[in-house]
């Protein structure tokens, strides 16, 4: 695969939390390097972002969706509630206004994996701004719904930038934390 295509070492990592065959939601899709990665593992994936050039070359067993989730509705609706998703993947995305119907996209039993730039990246490249950057905790307070498998925060030196990235299971019925046992083996 190559250096476009390689897919984040952390949604590899806790890509074992899915469910067998589980629906991929990749939000912000971008070149379709985790589309191509999960249907490569034989789940059903579905991408969106307003430009899907990339990812239309790259991610051919992908449904595409082309959407302005920052400025237009929310794509995925079924009834007028978000649509659920085995797993739930943004890696290099961050906003704001839409972490509720992301969070909301994750089935029980449903994996979130998020991985993006925090707070300290200012300094090393882009992004740059504020809006654009996890804040100390922020992810973590993101995901006070669901169960938090890892969890991490800080420097990574390549490339060099400041993270934050987390693995997250919607726990089904009542919140027993042996759910996880046979899907959390490190």
């Amino acid at each position: 695969m190559g250096l476009l295509l390689k897919p984040s070492a952390w949604i590899v990592r806790w890509s074992h939390l899915l469910a067998p065959g589980a629906e991929v939601l990749d939000v912000a899709c971008g070149s379709g390097r985790h589309l191509a990665w999960f249907s490569g593992q034989g789940h059903l994936v579905t991408g969106v972002d307003r430009d899907l050039r990339l990812a239309q070359q790259h991610a051919h067993h992908a449904e595409l969706i082309c959407a302005d989730i920052e400025d237009g509705p929310w794509p995925f609706q079924v009834n007028g509630r978000p649509r659920h998703f085995g797993a739930v993947v943004v890696t290099n995305y961050l906003w704001r206004p839409l972490l509720p119907t992301i969070m909301d996209s994750v089935a029980p039993g449903g994996v979130l994996l998020y991985e993006t730039f925090a707070a300290g990246n200012e300094v090393l490249g882009r992004p740059t701004r504020p809006d654009f950057l996890l804040q100390p905790g922020e992810l973590l307070s993101v995901c006070a719904g669901l169960s938090v498998v890892a969890y991490e925060s800080g420097y990574l030196s390549d490339p060099p930038r400041c993270v934050q990235r987390v693995a997250a299971v919607r726990l089904t019925g009542a919140a027993d934390p042996r759910q996880l046992l046979d899907r959390c083996s490190l």
